[in-house]
């Protein structure tokens, strides 16, 4: 029998450890590709993951019973990043790159890597807030009513802001030379 993530969460506030685990791997990829998207660094997405599920465990006991888990992870991960990027005080000229590793094939189709390259370095042009809200919607899969309980904010105020963050991004692609 499957059970739901309120069910486990339930359980790790109650003290059942254990189940922490389980809430790990059904949430550990998701939280990484978001850490990664939203610093462009593995390294920092790494230990971000990692602490984020040390707070899962210290803070188990703010999660409120019957309310989405998936809701309360992606609250703590947005504060993390939020606060590593103040610690960091990082400019956003100072990202690297993220490397294109295949997932499947072993032939990767080097167009490909280089319009997923583009991409990493278009989005890095925008701002923090933008490339946040790119991530949720797109990478993460979130809809817009989560993303607009998480930024207290509107529905309709989320779809403008989505339109208006993937108009931008299209003209920063498609101005930026091969050469970038």
């Amino acid at each position: 029998m499957e059970v739901s993530d309120e069910q486990l969460m339930s359980l790790v506030k109650a003290g059942q450890l254990d189940y922490l685990n389980e809430v790990f791997h059904r949430y550990s990829k998701r939280i990484y590709n978001y850490f990664l998207k939203s610093t462009l660094e593995r390294a920092d997405s790494d230990d971000l993951t990692q602490e984020l599920f040390v707070r899962v465990m210290r803070y188990r006991s703010s999660y409120k019973e019957g309310r989405s888990v998936q809701f309360w992870i992606f609250q703590i991960a947005r504060n993390m990043v939020k606060d590593h990027f103040r610690k960091m005080k990082v400019h956003k000229d100072q990202f690297n790159p993220v490397e294109v590793m295949p997932e499947v094939e072993e032939k990767v189709d080097e167009v490909a890597i280089e319009n997923e390259k583009k991409l990493h370095l278009a989005m890095k042009k925008l701002t923090d807030e933008k490339r946040e809200l790119l991530v949720l919607s797109k990478f993460q899969g979130m809809k817009y009513e989560q993303i607009a309980k998480l930024r207290d904010t509107t529905v309709s105020n989320i779809k403008v802001q989505v339109h208006r963050t993937i108009k931008e991004l299209k003209e920063v692609y498609f101005e930026m030379s091969d050469d970038e």
